[in-house]
């Protein structure tokens, strides 16, 4: 069932943007031991973020839980990390429904969790996030997207 009215697209500029304001919002925080990326969406803003706050040590929990427009029954955790989080920052791209969140939270339960985008549903989960998009929004990637032609609104065999 598709719950989604709304597409946000999202430029790479853009990303790496509201990524870097990530990085500003956390920069006065303790420090973090290193990052740990939620795959695949977490990667790039956390390079950004690590990039930005001089984090050298990064490490993923890799999970699939959505695909094109369809969110699949269950999340699976497809690698994990060792440790329940104490010192280190949580980064993805979006927090939706909770789902994901909510299942590394159960694993990394002491880590500071931060996302660039959050929808209300899964807002609560996160402790940083950038920008709040509504529930029904889909959130067009760059990763997940390319440049394409598109037809001028005027006919040019009208000329």
């Amino acid at each position: 069932m598709n719950d989604y009215r709304r597409t946000y697209p999202v430029s790479w500029e853009q990303m790496h943007r509201d990524s870097k304001a990530l990085a500003w919002r956390l920069l006065d925080m303790h420090y973090f031991t290193g990052i740990i990326a939620i795959t695949r969406g977490g990667l790039v803003p956390a390079a950004v973020v690590a990039r930005e706050l001089g984090i050298h040590l990064v490490e993923t929990i890799c999970i699939s839980s959505y695909d094109w427009q369809d969110k699949k029954s269950e999340a699976e955790v497809i690698k994990g990390f060792s440790g329940d989080g104490e010192g280190w920052l949580l980064i993805d791209d979006l927090v939706d429904t909770g789902r994901t969140a909510s299942l590394v939270r159960e694993t990394v339960s002491k880590a500071h969790f931060a996302t660039v985008y959050a929808k209300p549903a899964g807002r609560p989960l996160v402790d940083t996030f950038i920008t709040e998009v509504s529930q029904d929004t889909w959130i067009l990637f760059p990763w997940d997207t390319e440049s394409q032609f598109v037809q001028p609104l005027a006919d040019p065999q009208r000329s």
